[in-house]
């Protein structure tokens, strides 16, 4: 193993306290009772538990005993790029636990290690790869001292919760530049605020891109930061490649995408299936064929490979690793139902809304569509950003659409002005209501795309397992 990845000497005189071990044991039973009854995987309840117990469990699990931690953080990406990370550490003979099913506020993260412990709090000798929730980051980070720590993007999502973007930038900051010299920060280099993260910080840095000799995208209304993070003057782009994510300088201050270390050099986005690309890394090129759609795929892929370089660990399997990594649940996910195809999407925001249209655009879809929003807590109660939404492109396309959640009355109003007409247009606010409709209306050969926010999106999926669909959200 790479000296990254090897487990930190614990500090003399540590020890496990009797309340520690009653902390994981309640963890620990309250996932069974939870898992018994049907109401969830244990994948926050456990460490909610755990922490009533003890407070300092994770901390104590995860940074005294020195367990090396990959932490993912950043508006975007975080569940794939994990889903990837976990699997090209595998792919080199390394151990992973993973909180696969993306439960990544701080009780998701205690989770991921009280469940991964046994009574005596002794984890296995592996790396923690451990998506977090941006707004959860200053919590996390000084409870488990990652190893490596990675920011995915930046985009507006759920003002109410997190504020303006730049609050957001400034919490990551803060945890970035203050990370010890012995770990590894991976940013974006596309994204000029990710790109100027903890600049003066000592330590391994790593950088990540797209290096295409054209652009894959356009500065829109949905773009968020498109100013210079120095002088904020507005920037000049050579390639756009993702809303704000591009090749740009500055021509006031001269500021630039500094220099990538993994650069994707060649993309090809072929249906909602299938992304291939070729990346230069500084061992070597890759070239990779993933069983998933769209540029943002391959934005993922090259975070992910991005972790690995600066951890120095070895890419010799990455090829064949990432070949086996399908969607994570809601993902440009397909489902069978019952004889009819279901291509479940999660989107929570106008990027990733308008990054997912764009992926079903190559299969001239969505026809047929489903549409769910709520505002809880979860979800976020502010969504001005439906207006910043790409629906007039999708519009045309339209033949059948049902808007469901709490907030369908939004949703079709947002729609009515991209141009669907009432005669395409259904509200029906129960959620499994509204899935048997939309199946219903469904005209035989074509599929039924669901465009969803979080909380309805574990509904509508939930329904489907009760159907027989498909399994639990949280073994995928």
């Amino acid at each position: 193993m790479s000296s990254l990845i090897d487990r930190r000497p614990v500090p003399a005189g540590s020890s496990f306290s009797l309340r520690a071990m009653l902390a994981i044991a309640a963890g620990k039973s309250a996932a069974i009772a939870t898992r018994l009854v049907g109401r969830g995987g244990g994948t926050a309840i456990t460490g909610m538990v755990s922490r009533k117990v003890d407070p300092r469990i994770l901390d104590k699990l995860i940074r005294v005993a020195g367990v090396p931690v990959v932490a993912i953080t950043g508006s975007n990406g975080k569940t794939t790029t994990a889903r990837f990370t976990a699997a090209l550490l595998r792919g080199e003979g390394i151990k992973v636990c993973h909180n696969s099913a993306g439960a990544n506020l701080i009780q998701g993260v205690t989770s991921l290690a009280v469940s991964h412990s046994n009574l005596l709090g002794r984890l296995p000798d592996a790396v923690f790869v451990a998506e977090v929730d941006e707004g959860a980051l200053p919590r996390v980070a000084p409870e488990t001292l990652p190893r490596a720590l990675l920011v995915t993007d930046l985009f507006r999502d759920q003002l109410d919760r997190f504020g303006e973007i730049y609050a957001v930038a400034d919490a990551i900051e803060s945890v970035a530049s203050k990370l010890p010299p012995d770990c590894a920060l991976i940013v974006n280099a596309d994204d000029p605020m990710v790109a100027t993260l903890a600049e003066k910080r000592e330590g391994r840095r790593v950088t990540f891109g797209l290096a295409l000799k054209k652009s894959t995208d356009q500065i829109s209304r949905a773009a968020d930061t498109i100013r210079c993070p120095r002088c904020q003057s507005d920037l000049n782009y050579r390639y756009v490649y993702l809303s704000h994510m591009g090749d740009y300088t500055c021509p006031s201050c001269h500021f630039a995408r500094p220099k990538l270390d993994v650069a994707v050099t060649a993309l090809q986005v072929v249906g909602i299936d299938r992304t291939r690309c070729e990346m230069q890394t500084p061992q070597g090129k890759l070239i990779l064929d993933i069983p998933q759609s769209g540029v943002h795929i391959a934005y993922d892929a090259a975070a992910a490979v991005a972790i690995l370089v600066g951890l120095g660990v070895p890419l010799e399997h990455a090829a064949e690793s990432l070949s086996t990594v399908g969607p994570a649940f809601g993902r440009l996910e397909k489902i069978d139902a019952a004889g009819k195809t279901v291509i479940l999407a999660f989107a929570k925001n106008p990027t990733s809304y308008n990054t997912t249209l764009r992926a079903l655009a190559t299969e001239d879809e969505p026809k047929q569509l489903l549409i769910a929003a709520s505002n809880t807590l979860v979800d976020g109660e502010d969504f001005g950003w439906l207006w910043d939404v790409d629906f007039e492109s999708m519009a045309p396309k339209i033949e059948r659409v049902v808007v469901s959640g709490t907030r369908a009355d939004e949703l079709a109003n947002r729609l009515h002005y991209a141009g669907v007409s009432a005669g395409k247009l259904r509200i029906i606010v129960d959620r499994p209501a509204a899935l048997t409709e939309a199946l219903a209306l469904l005209p035989p050969g074509q599929r039924l795309v669901v465009l969803s926010g979080y909380t309805p999106l574990i509904e509508l999926r939930n329904e489907m397992r009760r159907r027989g669909w498909t399994g639990r959200y949280w073994a995928v």
